[in-house]
């Protein structure tokens, strides 16, 4: 089978994602010094994507690029993704964090799809859980599969919400 077009067979997949940072750190090293905002710049591969935080001495400088609920980190997200797919071509899946909001908010949903779980469990009922954002819904699904139920995705954004539902049973 043949093609016209060359496909690049030996690209490494880290690398890859290593460029994808590097961009985005300069992307946000820019808005930084527009908004005259201290703060450093961590870039990581994780779980199979680029991960970027904005870190600073003092965290709280930095909660106005986060907004009260994430809202504004998610749009910078966004616009840091399409920064780094107009400079590679490819789409990308970055992460971004600032002031470690991600992290505290994986660890409070963690806890609630743990108690959903428990929940689940004892009841033998599915449970709906408040609408969440794509990286929220993530977060819960994994936590609920590793407890070995099951979970779905209902609902239109930004109204879509997770299901915890018993697991599968064997007959």
């Amino acid at each position: 089978m043949s093609t016209d077009t060359p496909v690049e067979t030996d690209v490494d997949p880290t690398a890859r994602l290593e460029e994808e940072g590097e961009v985005a750190a300069d992307y946000l090293e820019e808005l930084l010094d527009i908004a005259d905002l201290d703060g450093d710049i961590d870039i990581d591969v994780r779980h199979g994507r680029a991960s970027v935080e904005i870190v600073a001495d003092e965290q709280d400088s930095l909660k106005q690029l986060v907004g009260g609920d994430g809202e504004v980190l998610e749009a910078l997200q966004e616009l840091t993704r399409l920064a780094v797919q107009a400079r590679t071509g490819e789409r990308s899946r970055l992460m971004l964090d600032i002031a470690g909001f991600r992290a505290t908010r994986r660890e409070e949903l963690a806890q609630v799809a743990t108690q959903a779980v428990e929940q689940v469990k004892s009841t033998g009922q599915e449970l709906e859980l408040e609408p969440l954002n794509a990286f929220e819904r993530k977060v819960v699904h994994d936590v609920v599969a590793a407890a070995g139920l099951m979970s779905d995705s209902r609902g239109v954004e930004p109204q879509r919400y997770v299901v915890v539902q018993p697991a599968a049973q064997d007959s």
